[in-house]
């Protein structure tokens, strides 16, 4: 068997930030520091010594838990970050889905900023024309691209941006998160494209907290702790080990720890969950629930709420924000309510947890306060334009698609 060429290596990688830890507003105050020795920064250490290579061909995953270094490691990659130490070496024309929507102009028409991004990825415009239609094509977006990006809706963005990452004609195809978005059509074509990009040969780097897309698609991953390389090689064994990991960071609780734990979470008793919203739900609808506790002491409290894939077993929406922040002992009553409008198609758990000003847990939703939600497209017919108004926002006048509300 002929040996693969490496497209992408990772050698001695490291890098850090510095954050301020003071206000120097004067020439004379820093100079008096830096003579002092007080550099007014720390320096924040995001990986240290990162070792990996990727073979023409793979389909490499990147996996680790938030803070753990990934999102940087791929700016690295993508000549986005430039390290402090060590060298990243890529062989091929690279592209990138980092972040949605970068290099989008909201003024201008999908079919403009298709040949924008293409340009700003790299492509001439003859190789843009030829890339067009297959672009339009896997969007679904046909009838609208002379209209301005501004009047898309989130979702139609979402898929314009993804589809002009994956169906350009790049050696090597960079994916942060791939988000869960469209209808299950559009989810579905995206899973066929995975399938046929891993055995034609092509290249694509996968960072995800989706343990099961890792062992569908990948033949070869890394696991990124704390700026370190943990597992390397075969993706069940990486997976496997972030599976553990995460298993092992909910367990690892001393002694001292769990009396400490259980003795706050008497702090707050009687914990409930009412739901508001129908358990099935489209996106065009919001998700709204009541929750109630009572607080033993004078303390500060909020709740911190997460939504849940069922499926894929990741994070779709958490709120640990603070806002509605409640003071003092007693019975305390939220109301709570978030729009998912750019998510169809998914199951999902509804858990709240109640947490003190500094963000200690005192208590979470039981069994039977852990709610499960259905969000799913409601179909539409297509002679039904009032129906199609409210779903979408989209009507047609003399012949042309708008967006908006329409004056009938």
């Amino acid at each position: 068997m002929t040996d693969r060429k490496t497209v992408v290596k990772v050698d001695h990688v490291s890098k850090f930030f510095r954050l301020p830890t003071e206000e120097t507003r004067s020439l004379r105050t820093a100079l008096v520091n830096r003579f002092k020795g007080i550099k007014g920064y720390k320096e924040q250490h995001v990986l240290r010594d990162i070792n990996f290579e990727v073979k023409e061909g793979d389909f490499f995953g990147i996996v680790g838990r938030n803070g753990s270094g990934k999102s940087t490691l791929l700016k690295i990659i993508s000549q986005i970050y430039v390290p402090e130490q060590g060298t990243v070496t890529v062989d091929g024309k690279l592209v990138s889905f980092i972040e949605l929507g970068v290099g989008f102009n909201p003024e201008l028409t999908g079919r403009e900023n298709v040949y924008m991004n293409g340009a700003m990825l790299g492509f001439t415009t003859e190789q843009i024309d030829a890339m067009y239609d297959d672009i339009v094509d896997f969007a679904e977006l046909r009838e609208f691209m002379n209209q301005k990006l501004k009047n898309y809706s989130s979702g139609m963005q979402v898929r314009l941006a993804f589809s002009v990452a994956i169906k350009a004609q790049g050696d090597i195809l960079i994916l942060d998160e791939v988000l869960a978005v469209g209808d299950e059509a559009f989810q579905r074509k995206c899973n066929d494209y995975f399938l046929e990009r891993k055995n034609s040969g092509k290249t694509t780097i996968l960072v995800t907290h989706d343990m099961g897309a890792v062992k569908k698609y990948c033949n070869r991953a890394v696991l990124v702790e704390n700026g370190l390389v943990k597992a390397y090689g075969d993706p069940f064994d990486v997976a496997n080990q972030y599976s553990v990991d995460n298993t092992a960071a909910e367990s690892t609780l001393t002694e001292t720890e769990v009396i400490q734990k259980e003795a706050m979470q008497h702090v707050v008793t009687d914990l409930t969950v009412k739901l508001l919203s129908p358990e099935q739900l489209t996106p065009a609808e919001p998700i709204s629930f009541e929750v109630s506790y009572e607080v033993k002491e004078e303390i500060a409290t909020y709740i911190a709420i997460s939504l849940t894939d069922i499926d894929r077993h990741i994070w779709i929406y958490n709120d640990n924000s603070m806002d509605k922040m409640q003071i003092g002992k007693g019975k305390k009553v939220v109301t709570y309510t978030c729009h998912l409008s750019q998510l169809n198609d998914a199951n999902m758990h509804l858990e709240v947890t109640v947490r003190d000003a500094q963000g200690q847990l005192l208590a979470y939703s039981s069994a039977e306060n852990t709610h499960t939600l259905i969000m799913k497209r409601q179909d539409i017919a297509a002679d039904d334009q009032s129906a199609l108004d409210s779903a979408s926002g989209l009507y047609q006048r003399n012949g042309q698609w708008l967006f908006g509300k329409s004056d009938n």
